[in-house]
């Protein structure tokens, strides 16, 4: 019976790959890989069979897509996998289950390594709730516009980032939440340096500025705290804060630095101190 399989790969050390995943990269028909060359070398290692194997990643996803829908219409099993870690999350591979949703083809995960998963575990940071917001946009709107929308998120955050992008998304980081905002930094999961720091937001930019980063990185960013109980009103939290960002003008920020910074620091609306400090100008 045609069978789309997730099977999850690992992220470093082959000693986590599972029992269940070699016998379906034994007994699939074909393999769907992110990069074909990555999953031989990982058959090879782990000594199983060589299987028919179909490239199918970010830039040819549409077209290969509908490859791999034919064969399996045609009663072949596939399985999907990424270079490390578990398919279809933060992956094109969405796509391919979905496609096999509208055909009403069974897809099967096959459980494993996830990063963003065993950085989270290992973060010391609440797990209670969390949201995966993978890698931040290059963009620089859309960048912004993202943690605009995660200004008062309670739930402890997931972030993927590449070492040569990580000082910059740091700094953006502290600028949208504060440089007391507690975070763990994973590197290199599973592997031989595998490392787990936990700091602060602005503690993490001034070790980064300092040691060079190495290694593909997952954030554990902590949500947003309570407000803290007060009597204060709305009115008068919004008039103190606006005072701090008249300082902070004065200090030489920008206002919208200045309104940004206050808005992190104190836990009120960036919007309503924005609009309350262009009213009382």
């Amino acid at each position: 019976m045609s069978t789309l399989y997730l099977v999850a790969t690992p992220i470093g050390n082959l000693g986590d790959l599972s029992p269940r995943a070699r016998e379906i990269l034994s007994t699939i028909d074909f393999i769907a890989a992110e990069d074909t060359r990555v999953t031989q070398k990982l058959l090879t290692a782990c000594e199983l069979p060589r299987k028919p194997m179909i490239s199918y990643y970010e830039h040819n996803r549409r077209a290969r897509g509908e490859v791999v829908l034919e064969r399996m219409l045609g009663g072949e099993t596939c399985a999907l996998v990424t270079d490390a870690g578990t398919p279809a999350v933060s992956d094109p591979g969405e796509d391919l289950v979905a496609l096999c949703a509208e055909h009403d083809i069974p897809v099967i995960p096959v459980p494993g390594c996830c990063a963003a998963v065993c950085a989270l575990a290992a973060s010391g940071l609440p797990t209670g709730r969390w949201c995966f917001e993978g890698f931040l946009s290059v963009n620089k709107k859309a960048r912004r516009e993202h943690l605009d929308a995660l200004e008062g998120e309670k739930r402890t955050m997931i972030f993927y980032e590449a070492p040569h992008k990580l000082c910059a998304t740091l700094r953006d980081l502290a600028a949208a939440f504060g440089e007391e905002r507690r975070l763990s930094l994973s590197r290199e999961l599973t592997k031989l340096h595998e490392q787990t720091l936990r700091m602060t937001l602005g503690e993490a930019m001034r070790y980064f500025d300092e040691n060079a980063p190495r290694g593909e990185f997952v954030l554990i960013v902590e949500g947003a705290p309570d407000e803290p109980e007060t009597e204060q009103s709305e009115e008068e939290r919004l008039a103190a804060a606006a005072e701090a960002v008249r300082r902070r003008i004065e200090q030489g920020q920008t206002q919208k630095d200045a309104v940004k910074a206050v808005s992190a620091e104190v836990g009120v609306k960036k919007n309503a101190l924005y609009r309350y400090v262009l009213e009382n100008e």
